[in-house]
């Protein structure tokens, strides 16, 4: 029993810290990302060769997860995806217009200790308008934001697999 008062001490000195959160739930991205458009769930099946070239194209190995994919009234789509951050997974949607530029992009769940200012909306902001043609490559038309460099980087991918899966798969989809 010598030892508790130490340990105690330990636990004040060293708290144990996490900033997991949700912060918009699916049916709350569908509101906020399509708010005058209705939402049908597309059944999306990938082939052997999608999945490589989605893998290749983005440099992101987690599989895409083709269970929540939307096509939108007006013909604009929504994706639901996730990305690794440094440690845990972030969950994140991306709204793309009929012709397939980014319209929005909206963070769902974060749920690693440091990095969430990739919730800010200014730098969320940068993706807006970006097509298959952009770039979409942290430190060239995305900027890096300090302490947050692996949240950056596979957000940035993870948009890049959206754009490629419209290009390869969802713009062929009436």
């Amino acid at each position: 029993m010598k030892w508790m008062p130490y340990a105690s001490a330990l636990l004040c000195v060293a708290p144990i810290t996490c900033q997991a959160a949700s912060y918009l739930t699916i049916d709350q991205a569908k509101t906020l990302m399509f708010p005058h458009a209705m939402l049908k769930k597309i059944d999306l099946r990938l082939t052997a060769d999608q999945i490589k070239s989605l893998k290749k194209s983005s440099g992101i190995y987690y599989p895409f997860q083709a269970d929540q994919v939307y096509k939108s009234s007006d013909d604009g789509w929504l994706i639901i995806d996730k990305v690794l951050g440094k440690h845990e997974m972030i969950t994140y949607a991306v709204a793309l217009t009929a012709k397939g530029a980014v319209k929005q992009v909206e963070i769902l769940e974060y749920n690693e200790s440091y990095g969430a200012q990739v919730r800010d909306a200014t730098w969320r902001q940068q993706f807006v308008g970006k097509t298959m043609s952009s770039p979409v490559a942290l430190n060239q038309d995305i900027k890096n934001i300090s302490g947050a460099t692996l949240s950056s980087k596979h957000i940035t991918d993870g948009v890049k697999r959206i754009l490629q899966l419209h290009d390869l798969v969802l713009k062929s989809l009436k």
